[in-house]
């Protein structure tokens, strides 16, 4: 299992919205067929891993199959995997989990039993949900997993208050920083940042053959058609205030406006996350400006803090979230340290709120 989700990782930035699913056949003791879920429309784990084996010229009549994410047992895109294991006439399947997916929700595990397919999950079951924390938060809440990204000195400034903020960190985090984002489904940014700093928001450092959708909250609409981040793909524009010529604009560039205003005449935050998951936005990179952050977390919508944190003092700068005074510490928000990890001279932190189920 441990090397079926070394498979499911090579998918890591290329199955969206699907998720990252690894697959290895094994026969005693020796692996003789293994694959990974390949980009949507094509192959999933299970099918590749059966070609291979028959591109060895091995039988898999008999064997063992391990897989990171329960069988499919309905049709989307593809057929169910289930069935395509109970005619390969596999002896034994492995799951590191059910699939919360109510399409399969422990149907496809029940379609291999009731073929004589002996099944069991929950073998490695932590790391697999890790893997896949985006589609598992789709599936069960409605909602992408959101990872607020920022860059920061030990004293907590992410730039000086000219603006000046290239680079605290080095080139290690940078580049980390970009492979957070290739995996991501899209990347969320504010016109205040757009403004700013005319960012592209894709993915330069790391390799990828996928960029992320970008998604600018724009409450009235102010941005410009000639933006960089609207560049090269089709953008999301998030509003609160409708302007029809503006729309018009955007849409014949081939970019789509979404209104969502709340009862303050802002973006309703709540609502756009609801939103991206009916989209089939799995894993949400923010990368904003202090304000929206703030926004972000005071509704209750990020789900972990990605924070690179530089050997270094700003003193009086602009800060990572603007955030209310609190009158006492019982309302302070509290976090949990995930993951902690040195990068070159900078340290990588990966904190989730406590009001996260993962």
């Amino acid at each position: 299992m441990t090397l079926a989700l070394d498979w499911a990782a090579k998918g890591l930035y290329t199955t969206s919205p699907n998720p990252r699913v690894g697959c290895v056949i094994v026969r005693d003791g020796v692996v003789i067929g293994a694959g990974h879920t390949q980009p949507a429309g094509q192959a999933h784990a299970e099918i590749d891993a059966l070609r291979d084996a028959e591109a060895r010229g091995n039988d898999v009549r008999g064997a063992t199959a391990y897989v990171t994410l329960e069988p499919c047992n309905h049709f989307g895109r593809t057929p169910p995997c289930s069935d395509a294991l109970v005619r390969a006439g596999l002896g034994r399947v492995v799951a590191a989990m059910v699939d919360p997916n109510p399409l399969v929700a422990g149907q496809g595990l029940a379609k291999l039993a009731a073929a004589g397919i002996a099944v069991s999950s929950g073998l490695h079951e932590a790391e697999a949900r890790e893997l896949n924390i985006g589609f598992l938060s789709r599936m069960q809440r409605g909602l992408p997993w959101v990872r607020l990204k920022t860059a920061a000195s030990l004293d907590g400034m992410t730039a000086l208050h000219n603006g000046a903020s290239q680079w605290i960190t080095g080139q290690q985090a940078r580049a980390d920083g970009h492979a957070w984002r290739a995996r991501a489904c899209a990347i969320l940014t504010g016109i205040g940042t757009v403004k700013a700093d005319d960012p592209q928001l894709n993915v330069r450092a790391v390799e990828t053959t996928r960029q992320p959708r970008r998604v600018i909250v724009d409450s009235k609409l102010e941005i410009d058609p000639a933006a960089r981040v609207l560049a090269g793909a089709p953008s999301w524009i998030v509003a609160a205030v409708p302007d029809p010529g503006k729309e018009a604009v955007l849409r014949a560039a081939g970019h789509d406006v979404i209104l969502l205003p709340n009862e303050s005449g802002k973006v309703d935050l709540p609502a756009l996350m609801r939103e991206l998951g009916r989209r089939d936005i799995n894993e949400l990179h923010v990368e904003a400006g202090a304000r929206l952050n703030g926004s972000l977390i005071r509704e209750g919508c990020v789900d972990e803090l990605l924070v690179y944190l530089a050997p270094s003092l700003l003193g009086e700068a602009q800060g990572m979230f603007s955030l209310p005074a609190l009158t006492s510490l019982d309302q302070q928000k509290r976090l949990r340290f995930h993951d902690i990890a040195p990068l070159g001279e900078d340290l990588r932190i990966l904190a989730r709120f406590t009001h996260t189920k993962e």
